[in-house]
């Protein structure tokens, strides 16, 4: 099977960005069509306008804290975010991103230096980012190999009745 590489531009938050933040609760009943038009409109208004599917987020501590609703990264997936990189993500909100297929990776300093727009590549099965407009390269904390056939499949309802 191929390996789960991808890249892309970014987004850059920093840290303590919680569920409420990235999908705010008066949309929590809504479709994820409707929710998703309201991901980060609190700290960053332009995100919906200006996002282009493909492009990542990179982030700093405790990306996702807060409550465990499962639409904060329903509604990443559904903009079309192709992954989530945090120096440190809440608990919930990393198993509910690997469990619908949304890539997620740790990896500590990644907010050093990093820029909105920089162009990155990660390779989930090395837990490696390397970010392509300045040449660094940073060590990300490796996915248990079951996670990264989880993400590759799309998530585990996939995996799971896929085989």
């Amino acid at each position: 099977m191929e390996r789960l590489t991808l890249r892309g531009a970014v987004w850059v938050f920093g840290d303590n960005i919680d569920t409420d933040q990235i999908n705010p609760g008066k949309y929590l009943d809504a479709p994820v069509e409707e929710a998703s038009e309201h991901v980060f409109e609190a700290i960053a208004p332009e995100f919906v306008k200006e996002f282009k599917r493909g492009e990542m987020i990179v982030a700093g501590s405790n990306f996702g804290c807060g409550s465990s609703r499962e639409t904060a990264p329903d509604a990443l997936k559904y903009l079309g975010v192709a992954a989530v990189i945090a120096e440190s993500f809440g608990r919930i909100f990393f198993r509910n991103a690997i469990a619908i297929g949304l890539p997620v990776l740790v990896c500590p300093g990644i907010t050093n230096g990093m820029s909105k727009g920089d162009e990155i590549e990660v390779d989930f099965e090395a837990a490696r980012v390397t970010n392509l407009t300045s040449g660094k390269v940073l060590q990300g904390e490796p996915l248990h190999e079951m996670m990264i056939e989880s993400l590759k499949k799309g998530g585990i309802i996939k995996l799971l009745s896929e085989g």
